[in-house]
């Protein structure tokens, strides 16, 4: 009911409830709690960060630190509403260099909680002793203590029973309370970090010399790869696993932007799309990526708990970060190089143009180079470039790299179609063999083979597995993995210069598909043909497929346009970039030996070759590992020698 004419309607909210409703955007849990304070921690200087919680948090939440510690005006000052030491103007707004800036966290948990706050100044000889029960005025005392601050906060909803109930069980709140501590001991790797559960220890992060040390600590028993990069103002650090320990969401894999753990699904899909094919969709890899870019290009202060970040220019980060990871991933996700002290040069990854999703539209094209061989995990350090203008279109992060020599291999002309000899899939059954042999250039003193070019050829096993010999042990591919990663990698390549080879049918076929799959095939039907199948739709639920690839002759009209068109509509939301990996990566399977096929040994040693000119040299498309190794000193121990 409206107030009558004359009496005011609009009031001003008393601190109390200004409080509770900000406690309601920066509390929502008890790992809230425990972020927010060891944020304050870690701007105080801490080096030592201790957390105590009990039943999950909801009881009490304890943190104390080493930090710089607060005199008691400004332990009192502390307590208020948008008091804080962090920002004093509105540019600092914008150049933001602390977790911390809103001043809101403390009045906002002592609003919702009981709180005492223990602290002693460094320099300071006396400290003092603060309590709060539920946004009551404050009571202050003498305390002694060690320079730093301790926080205590018990009872948590102890005064809103309706947010209370809303907690989950104690080991999920324990599981939050742990993430939050892992983001913090990831962004800041010099501080030592502990985590008690009811008087437990179950967590301690020693301080550590570098980023890289802190990852692999945090993440026991996963076989990281370090990448180093730089792209115009942002600079890149990554330790990311393999293709195959990827999971299903972002569980696994830590985003931290200039050392602030955010979640961002379009950070995280970059990184995911980073691993071309290799990775389905909905799979992320696991591992930790860090990104440095100047505070004027981020914006961190669009979300109450400072989750979230906005960027200058989303889509240059966004190309940044794929670019600079599918460089680096590509050589590292083979196999490390063994005994050879020289870098081999790779080939380009491949441009994509025309597309309208962000990872589509402009790859990278670069002619780094392979790191000498180590027996720790390979580290990738993208090093400066001259600038270019390969780019349809330059972003703050656009830091192009000069092409390589671009008659590397010699080209033939087929019809309209222009091929270079790259390495294709058809081995036995086509002049593809002899393709492969004339694409790759020839083994010289400054130009060594890579590691499949070393291996020694042995033997072929049940029609499905080769044997080969290398300097450090034994290794066994799966020849339809490897194939399938070869010829996919030329299928791109020939995508990219719009040249894939097509077979044109002598009667066109008519394929029922759903309605849904047919609207898909027109509304890309530019880029269906780029891949080599030209299809018209004849009714709502059927089209006529006029040609095919040439790789898949072989193959029913109806089979390759069914599963281009399955294909298509599985890539859901990505951009069609990321369909186009999916149905090109299909078409390579098909189009390649399986197991069961016999080949010869120089079809197998032109394998071997190939592999080393592809990125992902180590996964199928489909991301199954190509290869296993087995040393020969682990060999040795098997049989007792």
């Amino acid at each position: 009911m409206l107030s009558p004419i004359g009496v005011g309607r609009i009031q001003k909210l008393s601190d109390e409830l200004a409080n509770q409703i900000a406690a309601g955007e920066v509390v929502e849990r008890p790992a809230s709690i425990v972020k927010e304070l060891v944020e304050n921690a870690l701007d105080a200087h801490a080096t030592r960060v201790v957390v105590d919680v009990e039943q999950g948090g909801s009881t009490l939440v304890r943190v104390t630190d080493d930090g710089d510690g607060m005199t008691a005006d400004d332990a009192l000052l502390a307590l208020e509403r948008h008091a804080t030491s962090k920002i004093k103007t509105l540019d600092d707004l914008f150049r933001l260099g602390t977790f911390g800036f809103r001043g809101e966290a403390l009045p906002s948990i002592a609003s919702v909680a009981r709180l005492l706050l223990r602290t002693r100044a460094r320099g300071s000889g006396e400290g003092c002793e603060i309590e709060v029960e539920g946004g009551r005025a404050p009571v202050t005392r003498p305390a002694g203590g060690a320079v730093g601050t301790t926080i205590e906060v018990r009872d948590l909803f102890f005064n809103v029973p309706a947010r209370r109930k809303f907690l989950k069980a104690t080991a999920t709140e324990s599981a939050h309370v742990g993430d939050v501590l892992l983001g913090a001991a990831l962004a800041r790797p010099d501080v030592t970090f502990s985590l008690s559960r009811d008087k437990r220890v179950v967590r301690e992060y020693l301080r550590v010399g570098s980023r890289a040390e802190r990852a692999r600590a945090a993440t026991a028993g996963e076989n990281l790869v370090h990448v180093l990069a730089e792209r115009g103002p942002l600079r890149l650090e990554a330790m990311l696993a393999a293709p195959e320990r990827a999971r299903s969401g972002t569980t696994g894999l830590a985003l931290l932007v200039n050392g602030r753990p955010v979640r961002d699904r379009v950070l995280a899909r970059a990184v995911a799309n980073s691993y071309g094919s290799v990775l389905e969709g909905g799979r992320y890899p696991v591992g930790v990526v860090w990104l440095d870019l100047p505070a004027e290009l981020v914006d961190i202060n669009v979300h109450p708990q400072k989750a979230e970040v906005r960027f200058t220019d989303g889509r240059g980060v966004f190309d940044a970060i794929t670019r600079e990871l599918h460089d680096a991933l590509g050589r590292a996700f083979g196999l490390p190089e063994v005994g050879n002290p020289f870098a081999r040069p790779r080939l380009d990854p491949p441009t994509f143009d025309g597309f309208a999703g962000a990872i589509a539209a402009r790859q990278l094209v670069s002619s780094a180079t392979l790191p000498p061989p180590t027996a720790q995990p390979p580290t990738m350090q993208s090093r400066a470039d001259p600038p270019s203008t390969l780019l349809p279109e330059e972003n703050l992060f656009t830091s192009a790299r000069p092409s390589p020599n671009p008659d590397r291999t010699p080209s033939t002309t087929v019809g309209e179609a222009t091929l270079r000899p790259l390495p294709f899939g058809a081995f036995g059954r086509s002049p593809g063999v002899q393709a492969i042999a004339e694409a790759l250039p020839s083994a010289t003193l400054f130009n060594p083979p890579g590691l499949y070019g070393t291996l020694r050829f042995v033997g072929q096993m049940r029609a499905t597995f080769l044997v080969c010999e290398g300097e450090d042990g034994l290794y066994v591919l799966d020849q339809h993995a490897a194939a399938e990663r070869v010829t996919f990698d030329r299928l791109r390549r020939s995508f990219a210069s719009r040249s894939i080879a097509t077979q044109r049918l002598l009667v066109p076929e008519i394929v029922e598909l759903p309605p849904s799959e047919v609207a898909v095939l027109e509304e890309h039907s530019d880029e269906v043909t780029r891949m080599g199948v030209e299809v018209r739709a004849v009714a709502d639920g059927a089209v006529a497929v006029h040609s095919v690839p040439a790789i898949l002759t072989r193959k029913e009209p109806a089979r390759v346009v069914r599963d281009l068109a399955s294909e298509l509509s599985r890539a859901g939301g990505r951009a069609f970039g990321g369909a186009v990996d999916l149905v090109l990566a299909t078409m390579a399977c098909h189009g390649s030996i399986r197991a069961g096929d016999t080949i010869s040994p120089e079809e197998a040693r032109a394998l071997l070759a190939a592999l080393d000119e592809v990125d992902f040299a180590g996964h199928c498309p489909h991301g199954r590992p190509v290869v296993m190794r087995l040393a020969w000193s682990e060999l040795e121990r098997r049989v007792g020698r």
